[in-house]
């Protein structure tokens, strides 16, 4: 196959991509609505609709920042088809873009060319899988795991469970790029410790956190000390 035969594949590949993708999140997004919807036409309960345009507005002024930023961040990393799929199942931070990485790194494909959207498509897809049959297995194991689980000596892994998780990936990143990282990280840890209501502000706080690491990676590039 000529690079013009290439080229004209992975045209074909792209347009395939976005109606399938556009497809599924339209089809996703309807039954992730009708499912609440049609039980509370069933069962008489349907909400308080002003009280829902209120809530709903509340919490969309929140969450809209990063999920426009999540989105223009996350898509040129992910290509097309991992795009679609990352934003439909979730997990996109915790595991599918640290997925899409450890595949692209281990293939060793380039951020932008077809093979590297080739191989995030898969990888994605394959984590998507994976997570579908093990909380399939959770489900079943749940309840005659549950005098296991609610031991008293586990409550505490479950307690730090999500910070166990986020350590473990980051500090890969972290460790490659000290220099980038450390700042952020200590302003990070003192902001929380001194303020720990931010919490609650997290994504907002990503925001701030990513604008300074990418002023000091600009800083150390145009200083000679970064490549």
């Amino acid at each position: 196959m000529n690079e013009t035969e290439r080229s004209a594949f992975y045209e074909r590949y792209e347009n395939g991509i976005h109606v399938i993708g556009r497809v599924g999140l339209s089809v996703g997004i309807l039954l992730m609505l009708a499912a609440p919807l049609a039980m509370g036409w069933v069962l008489g309960a349907g909400p308080d609709w002003a009280a829902f345009g209120m809530g709903f507005f509340q919490v969309a002024i929140i969450y809209w920042t990063s999920g426009v930023v999540e989105f223009l961040v996350y898509s040129p990393l992910l290509g097309s088809g991992a795009s679609y799929l990352t934003f439909i199942t979730g997990n996109v931070l915790n595991l599918k873009v640290p997925c899409a990485v450890n595949a692209r790194e281990i293939c060793g494909t380039e951020v932008g060319t077809p093979e590297n959207d080739v191989i995030s498509t898969l990888s994605v897809a394959a984590s998507s899988l994976i997570t579908t049959l093990v909380l399939a297995i959770g489900v079943l194991c749940l309840v005659p795991l549950t005098p296991v689980l609610e031991a008293p000596a586990l409550q505490p892994a479950f307690n730090n469970v999500i910070p166990a998780l986020f350590g473990a990936l980051a500090f890969k990143y972290f460790y490659r790029n000290m220099n980038i990282a450390i700042i952020p990280l200590v302003f990070m840890c003192i902001l929380f410790v001194a303020a720990p209501g931010l919490i609650g502000s997290v994504s907002f706080l990503i925001l701030l956190s990513g604008a300074m690491a990418i002023g000091i990676a600009y800083w150390l590039f145009k200083h000679g000390k970064l490549n």
